[in-house]
């Protein structure tokens, strides 16, 4: 049976047919003038992994410090010109996955999906965005950052999807969900149980005291509007350093 982790922001720890997956790895202190406002990762959480998934290049999704504390051996799966930012950067094993193509990471298929996200250039390098399909027995779907799209509905039968409901500050920039916009996806995608991440990890310095209702409402809303949108989808709020079973 499967397990994700919830480690914070879009970092999720996968576990699943036998495979470990880490998507999105910020796993330190701060992004830039970022602070970790949760926990700390727990020890070991990025150890002896299958595959890491990155989403898109934005600094709060592909943070060098975190990556300089992963194997540089493990495969990397990657959007559309991402490839040489990770080669360059010691990743031997990075694969580029355009939307519709897939790589198998031991028992488990990880298929590359569409999102709808603004990506700019960074370092040189001009890549899209994408989101995940995960099966490895069962289906799970990792949507990065993303704007609602139409296509969400023929992701097909998932048992978990892994919805972005807020970003890293007081508002949202174009192509994120927020918690009203995320609910909408989930009636969309219609998966057993959805999990809201990208919410309560990220928040500019000294900005907690001043506004701190982002870091802890999205999730109380998203949960509310998913009742009255979807109620047949089961809704697990997660905190940062958190488990859940697929069960």
């Amino acid at each position: 049976m499967g397990q994700i982790t919830y480690i914070g922001h879009a970092t999720v720890l996968v576990e699943l047919g036998g495979a470990r997956l880490l998507t999105d790895p910020v796993l330190g202190s701060r992004v830039g003038p970022l602070r970790r406002q949760s926990s700390p990762p727990a020890r070991g959480v990025a150890d002896d992994l299958d595959a890491i998934l990155i989403s898109h290049l934005h600094r709060d999704h592909t943070d060098l410090p975190s990556l300089r504390r992963l194997d540089r051996k493990a495969p990397v799966l990657l959007p559309p010109g991402a490839g040489r930012f990770f080669e360059r950067r010691g990743f031997a094993a990075a694969s580029e996955l355009a939307p519709g193509e897939s790589s198998q990471i031991g028992g488990v298929t990880v298929t590359a999906v569409e999102a709808q996200h603004p990506v700019r250039r960074r370092g040189g390098d001009n890549a899209q965005a994408i989101g995940f399909l995960i099966d490895g027995g069962q289906r799970l779907y990792f949507a990065g950052d993303t704007d609602l799209f139409e296509g969400m509905k023929d992701l097909g039968d998932l048992d978990l999807a892994l919805l972005p409901i807020w970003g890293w500050g007081p508002s949202l920039g174009p192509g994120h969900l927020d918690p009203e916009r995320a609910a909408e996806a989930a009636a969309l995608l219609s998966p057993r149980i959805v999990v809201p991440i990208h919410w309560g990890t990220l928040y500019p310095v000294g900005l907690k005291r001043l506004r701190p209702e982002p870091l802890r409402s999205p999730p109380r809303e998203f949960a509310a509007r998913v009742r009255e949108l979807a109620p047949q989808v089961e809704v697990r709020v997660l905190a940062p350093g958190a488990s859940t079973s697929l069960a």
